[in-house]
């Protein structure tokens, strides 16, 4: 015994239901024929300040307090400079690390 062509009976009926107040009835249709509405956030350009990351952490903070840019957004902004800070942070110990490899291979030569 197979559903398949019993479904749009079980349609019809569940619709009917739905309409004639079956909250229950009209959840499932509702769960199963339409996508969940998810909130989107909208963009909310901001400028930073030239300057260091510090600055223009302060800026975003400003421009969440004073309801410019959402708290999710702010949060957001502040976790990418975050991770900018780590970047250069990353290079500047390399570039620091290579010139003490340099230093350290002239010194062995000149010896």
């Amino acid at each position: 015994m197979t559903i398949e062509k019993d479904i749009p009976e079980i349609i019809k009926s569940l619709t009917m239901a739905a309409k004639a107040g079956d909250v229950g009835a009209a959840r499932l249709l509702l769960e199963r024929t339409i996508a969940p509405i998810k909130a989107v956030e909208q963009s909310a350009p901001i400028s930073l300040p030239n300057g260091n990351l510090a600055d223009q952490g302060r800026a975003v903070l400003a421009a969440a307090g004073a309801g410019h840019l959402a708290p999710g957004q702010a949060a957001q902004l502040l976790a990418g400079l975050g991770a900018l800070a780590k970047l250069i942070e990353s290079d500047e110990l390399a570039v620091r690390v290579a010139a003490l490899e340099k230093r350290n291979e002239d010194a062995a030569k000149s010896r």
